[in-house]
């Protein structure tokens, strides 16, 4: 009977514990389950979800418009790829149009891959790229950026370096001192050479015609399609192709 008793008051006892707790000592490190016991015990234990905050939101955004600025330009920036032959003149002229203007990174000389059959000392002007070849040896080429014919003053061929002059004069052609002055401008009928003249530091002049490869006094005009026909190079640049070419190379206009 005591035995009966015993176990009874044992039970009453456990019965008093709260659920999943077997002692005092025990009671500090139990593990206490959510309240919702209709689901399995497992899924109550799922990670919290992060909230972002408006700051890190704000960074976010510009994150991504700062990508996608960066692909727009990757897009329009010219490729350094070897010079290509182009279509008829209506053709470069739609090509000319479409460039924008070269950033300054795209205006320093570079050494690029040249895949064409000219030969080493070959000069090549990609006028659609605005771009200046002197061909190396190893399959290389040197790059200078230029300015180019504005619409209607395009041109192409083959010709050579006939002269060579550093600092020259300006002997600006009848019809550019007319249509200069059809707008109001009036041109000398010569200029001594010298930083203030539009020829630059050095000019190579291409067999018998009125076109040079020459410096400028007008670095803004790099890149783009604003000269009478001549090519354009800022003066650091035309000085460094002057040393590297002879009389005698190959020009070839595209």
């Amino acid at each position: 009977m005591k035995t009966i008793v015993k176990a009874a008051a044992f039970a009453a006892a456990f019965a008093m514990l709260p659920f999943g707790a077997h002692s005092d000592a025990e009671a500090g490190s139990r593990v206490t389950v959510g309240s919702n016991l209709s689901s399995p015990w497992v899924l109550q234990f799922k990670p919290k979800k992060r909230v972002a905050t408006p700051e890190a939101l704000a960074r976010i955004r510009a994150a991504r418009q700062g990508n996608r600025q960066v692909r727009r330009v990757s897009r329009s920036t010219v490729r350094a790829t070897a010079p290509r032959a182009t279509g008829s003149v209506r053709r470069q002229t739609a090509l000319r149009s479409s460039i924008p203007t070269l950033p300054d990174s795209e205006l320093m000389p570079q050494i690029v891959n040249y895949y064409g059959e000219d030969k080493p000392g070959t000069i090549i002007v990609n006028t659609p790229e605005r771009r200046l070849y002197l061909v190396m040896e190893g399959g290389k080429a040197r790059r200078y950026a230029i300015g180019v014919g504005k619409p209607g003053f395009e041109w192409a061929g083959v010709h050579k370096v006939t002269r060579k002059a550093e600092w020259p004069d300006w002997r600006p052609p009848q019809s550019m001192i007319k249509r200069e002055r059809a707008k109001g401008r009036e041109l000398p009928a010569f200029m001594p050479g010298g930083p203030e003249n539009p020829m630059g530091a050095r000019a190579l002049y291409l067999g018998s015609t009125i076109y040079r490869i020459h410096g400028t006094n007008q670095d803004w005009s790099i890149g783009k399609a604003v000269s009478s026909g001549c090519i354009r190079m800022r003066n650091q640049d035309v000085m460094d192709l002057y040393d590297r070419v002879p009389r005698g190379s190959k020009v070839r206009v595209i």
